[in-house]
């Protein structure tokens, strides 16, 4: 059954549809059966696998709302053989607004992915920068939050407000949810900012912190304009590296966590949002 991660973070830039689509391909290139799914409205996570609106007639949206069934939604063997994409246009921001008087609107998106589930080994979501019904939705769908956390000033910038988020859906909607990934992003080794913002989230947040950092790469930055994912486009760049790095990271994680039965507690959750406050202060 797929371990569903929803990556997320309300402050925007911080390398968030850039961690899903380039995981989800380099999972995929680790042979690990992935779905992304595209819920930010902008659509980014689509465009950056390389599918044009021409290529789909119903996405997220019509999941969300239409009754569409994910089946008929995503589009099979994206790049590469083992990557699904749902995907979505900016038609999904209206979800925001027809969600608030619907039935069982916080867990349609779960409700959705049950009969897919056990055919993938990775579900992967981009949320949008938001902490509305969408987000609501995903949080609601997902095992596990998968935080990137860019390496520059105000780094922590509303973080603790997500984790309030959170914590709401761990006591109503979603009590298995846990917090079990933080992906430092754009780490600069030549910044003595960047080192202090890895170095100190590390110390306060622990083995939560992914071994591996995503460097700022400009092949990087180029990928999302050629409609690929960083493995295609040039997958000897290090920031090709860097993501397969943490896909590997993420497999073992998943089997280790599998093997011990261990998961992440609303105590967990609340304890990082009391770290995230004392870290800001430090920060900022």
């Amino acid at each position: 059954m797929a371990r569903i991660l929803a990556i997320a973070n309300q402050k925007g830039g911080v390398g968030k549809t850039t961690t899903a689509v380039n995981l989800a391909a380099s999972l995929a290139v680790a042979e690990q059966r992935t779905l992304l799914i595209d819920a930010d409205p902008q659509g980014n996570a689509t465009s950056g696998c390389g599918i044009s609106r021409d290529d789909f007639t119903v996405d997220c949206y019509d999941v969300l709302i239409g009754g569409v069934s994910v089946d008929q939604a995503l589009i099979r063997n994206v790049q590469f053989r083992h990557l699904d994409v749902l995907p979505t246009t900016p038609e999904l921001s209206g979800a925001e607004v027809e969600l608030v008087d619907a039935e069982n609107r916080g867990t349609r998106m779960r409700d959705a992915l049950a009969p897919v589930r056990d055919r993938y080994d990775f579900i992967l979501i981009d949320c949008p920068p938001s902490l509305g019904l969408i987000t609501l939705n995903m949080l609601t769908a997902a095992d596990a939050i998968l935080i990137p956390l860019q390496c520059e000033y105000y780094a922590l910038e509303g973080l603790s407000q997500l984790l309030g988020t959170v914590q709401r859906v761990q006591e109503s909607l979603n009590p298995a949810l846990e917090v079990d990934s933080v992906l430092l992003t754009m780490y600069d080794a030549r910044l003595n900012l960047s080192r202090q913002v890895a170095d100190d989230a590390r110390a306060h947040f622990g083995d939560t912190v992914f071994t591996t950092v995503i460097p700022r790469n400009i092949r990087l930055a180029e990928a999302p304009s050629f409609g690929k994912p960083i493995v295609v486009y040039d997958v000897s760049s290090v920031g090709a590296q860097a993501y397969m790095a943490v896909a590997r990271e993420l497999i073992d994680r998943t089997a280790a966590a599998s093997a011990s039965g261990e998961g992440r507690s609303e105590e967990h959750t609340s304890e990082l949002q009391s770290r995230i406050r004392i870290s800001y202060a430090v920060f900022c």
